[in-house]
C-alpha cells in the first residue's frame, strides 16, 4: 500500500458509493445502513436487524443527552440521525461521497433535526485542528484506511476525543492465515479499489500502540453473512430496476460481490468486529461497567 492522498481516497469512495442513491435503496433498509446488521432473532428481517444494530452501537457508546458524536465515514447518516433522535446527542457525520451527503442532508431536514445533526461531504483529515467530541464512531471505515495508515488514523481519532471518551470501531478483518485469491483480486479491482484488510491481532496492536484502552471486542461474523445474503436476495428481486439505474455490468458485479461476501463470512475467512475503545487519562477515575448486561438487557 502507498500513502493515501485525499484525491485518491475521494475517487475510490465515489467509485463504490456514488453509483446512485436509488440503486442502493433497492436492497438496503429504510435507514440506508450499508454495514453489518444485528439479528436478535436468527431468522430476523433486515429492517429490524439494522435498527437493532445502530441501537447496539449507541448503547455501547453509552450516550447521554447533550453529548457530541463524530460519525466518521457516516454513509447516508443513519447512525448520526438515530443518535440525535433517540439519544439526544448532537451528531456530526462526515463522508467522502457527495451522493450520500446530499441524501443525508435532505433527510435531516425532513426529520426536523437541523441544528442537532449535520452530515458533510468532508475528509476527516480536513476537520479543524481543535475539533473535539465526547464520543466517536467509525462504522465500516477501517476497510478503506489502509493498514500502513493505521497509526496515523488511530492517533488522529484519539486526538479528537475528549479525555475518557469512547470510540467504537466496527469493521471487517480477515483470518490470521488469510491468503490473496482471485476473489479478493476481483473485490479490490472492481468493487473496493482502496480496500485493505488486516487481522484482528494486527489491528489491536496498532490500537494499543496509539494508547487506546481496549474495553470490549465482539465478533458479528454470522450476522454479516446473513446481512449480505439478504442484500443479495433483495437486489436480485429488483434486478430490472437495478439494471435500469446502474446498468447490467454494475448490477452483476454487485450481485456477485454480495454473494461472495456472504459465503466468506459464513466460512470464517473474514469476520466483522466491533472494538470499543477508551481514551484513558486517569485509571483511578475512569471506571467502566464490569459486565455487558446493560447492553443486552
Amino acid at each position: 500500500m502507498t500513502p493515501r492522498s485525499r484525491p485518491r481516497d475521494a475517487k475510490a469512495i465515489a467509485h463504490h458509493y456514488d453509483i446512485s442513491n436509488d440503486f442502493y435503496a433497492l436492497f438496503l433498509d429504510p435507514l440506508m445502513l450499508y454495514t453489518c446488521a444485528y439479528y436478535r432473532e436468527p431468522d430476523g428481517k433486515l429492517e429490524a436487524a439494522q435498527r437493532d444494530k445502530v441501537d447496539l452501537v449507541c448503547r455501547k457508546l453509552r450516550f447521554t443527552p447533550g453529548e457530541t458524536l463524530l460519525d466518521i465515514g457516516c454513509g447516508w447518516g443513519g447512525l448520526s440521525i438515530w443518535a440525535a433522535q433517540h439519544y439526544g446527542v448532537t451528531a456530526h457525520g462526515v463522508t467522502l461521497s457527495r451522493a450520500q451527503a446530499e441524501w443525508a442532508a435532505a433527510r435531516i431536514k425532513r426529520e426536523g433535526l437541523e441544528g442537532r445533526c449535520l452530515v458533510e461531504y468532508r475528509d476527516l483529515r480536513d476537520l479543524p485542528a481543535g475539533a473535539r467530541y465526547d464520543k466517536i464512531a467509525a462504522i465500516g471505515v477501517i476497510e478503506h484506511v489502509g493498514v500502513p495508515n493505521y497509526p496515523a488514523f488511530f492517533g488522529n481519532v484519539r486526538e479528537m476525543l475528549n479525555d475518557g471518551g469512547l470510540y467504537l470501531n466496527h469493521g471487517i478483518h480477515h483470518e490470521f492465515h488469510w491468503k490473496q485469491t482471485s476473489q479478493t483480486d476481483f473485490l479490490y479491482e472492481q468493487v473496493f479499489p482502496n480496500g485493505d484488510l488486516s487481522g484482528v491481532s494486527e489491528t489491536m496492536t496498532e490500537m494499543e500502540r496509539a494508547r487506546w484502552e481496549v474495553l470490549d471486542v465482539e465478533n458479528l461474523r454470522l450476522h454479516y453473512a446473513r446481512t449480505c445474503r439478504q442484500w443479495a436476495e433483495r437486489l436480485q428481486a429488483r434486478a430490472d430496476e437495478a439494471r435500469a439505474i446502474a446498468g447490467e455490468r454494475t448490477y452483476r458485479t454487485w450481485l456477485l460481490y454480495l454473494a461472495c461476501s456472504s459465503m466468506a463470512f459464513e466460512s470464517g475467512s473474514i469476520g466483522l468486529y466491533q472494538f470499543l475503545l477508551r481514551k484513558q487519562w486517569d485509571r483511578a477515575g475512569s471506571a467502566a461497567p464490569t459486565t455487558r448486561e446493560d447492553l443486552y438487557g
